[in-house]
């Protein structure tokens, strides 16, 4: 299914590199819970909540094409620097360059369709061509600071 986004939902960005703490979750998508879990602990007791740093998660793979113990996921909240811990958390970069972006408001179930607006429809007609980073998205407003359908996710797709 293809949710219902327009071509002109769609805009593209020049987007500098994002310095980032990491959680990288490594295994079945049902694992995500508790992989978010610690990534939240970490993140309140290092100061990091999302009042104070954006929230984002890198996209390595889709979880129904990967096998379950494939799928990679990287949880990721804005920060220059990451002090040593125990939680597994340390500092990455989310790639900078050009990015088509499209927001989806609602619940997570959508941004697998907005994801394949953005492979499928609109990369199609856009003239633009992908480029070799992950695909990534910005949670704008969540659970539980919102209610699932008011939920706020911009979808970043790499492009040359």
């Amino acid at each position: 299914m293809v949710a219902d986004f327009s071509l002109g939902d769609v805009r593209v960005v020049d987007l500098a590199p994002v310095p980032v703490a990491v959680l990288a979750h490594r295994g079945p998508p049902a694992g995500i819970g508790a992989s978010v879990a610690r990534f939240i602990a970490w993140r309140k007791a290092a100061g990091f909540g999302p009042g104070v740093s954006a929230t984002y998660n890198v996209l390595y793979d889709d979880p129904g094409v990967v096998p379950p113990e494939a799928f990679r996921l990287d949880i990721c909240a804005g920060a220059r620097a990451v002090a040593p811990n125990s939680a597994g958390v340390v500092a990455g970069l989310i790639a900078g360059g050009r990015y088509a972006v499209l927001r989806h408001v609602g619940g997570e179930e959508g941004i697998g369709a907005a994801l394949r607006f953005l492979h499928g429809p609109w990369l199609a007609q856009s003239g633009e061509s992908l480029r070799d980073d992950p695909a990534f998205c910005q949670r704008v407003a969540f659970a539980p600071f919102v209610p699932a359908e008011e939920a706020v996710t911009d979808i970043f797709l790499p492009l040359r």
